[in-house]
């Protein structure tokens, strides 16, 4: 069987492709404000601040050593640096959102 080095090169390519869009992730993004802000029960309003919640730990942990981070470190170090700026972005976003919502929760008199 004859060694083909294109197709060689074709598939390590490929495979670095792969490691570089892989150690990419990716976080949730959410509106500050939304449409139906004023027409939410305090339920909903609660229930929103706890899915947020789980948006802000996986923002934290994409800014984290992870296998993802590591990977872009080792691959392609801007795309760690991407990882970096894109958590510290969504997580600004989840605080801006969870600050409406305890406005809402305050002006709709919550418990």
């Amino acid at each position: 069987m004859k060694f083909d080095v294109q197709l060689a090169a074709k598939a390590g390519l490929l495979l670095c492709a792969t490691l570089v869009l892989g150690a990419c992730a990716t976080n949730q993004k959410v509106a500050t404000t939304q449409l139906n802000d004023a027409s939410l029960t305090c339920e909903q309003i609660a229930t929103q601040d706890k899915g947020l919640d789980d948006i802000l730990e996986k923002a934290q942990h994409n800014k984290g050593v992870s296998g993802a981070n590591v990977a872009a470190v080792l691959f392609f170090p801007l795309a760690a640096v991407g990882n970096y700026m894109d958590a510290d972005k969504a997580e600004a976003l989840v605080v801006k959102r969870k600050a409406v919502l305890v406005d809402l929760h305050k002006a709709k008199g919550c418990k």
